[in-house]
């Protein structure tokens, strides 16, 4: 099952996590390798990566999946 995989401070760092998932996949020192991680998972699941701020607050997105609407040019 594919799930957007989520960047978002936690307390010893950064976390990923799954969306809906209750607890991190994997929690990391520093946010850069917390979206390592996230991004393959992303990839493989074909599903999004969503960079939260320090706030919580979205500044980043990138899609893996199929997008339904991809860029024209």
């Amino acid at each position: 099952m594919k799930k957007n995989q989520h960047v978002v401070p936690h307390n010893n760092g950064w976390a990923v996590k799954g969306a809906g998932n209750q607890k991190a996949t994997k929690v990391t020192s520093t946010q850069r390798e917390a979206i390592n991680v996230a991004r393959n998972i992303a990839k493989n699941q074909k599903s999004e990566l969503l960079v939260h701020n320090q706030k919580g607050q979205i500044r980043q997105k990138d899609s893996f999946g199929n997008d339904n609407f991809p860029p024209k040019g």
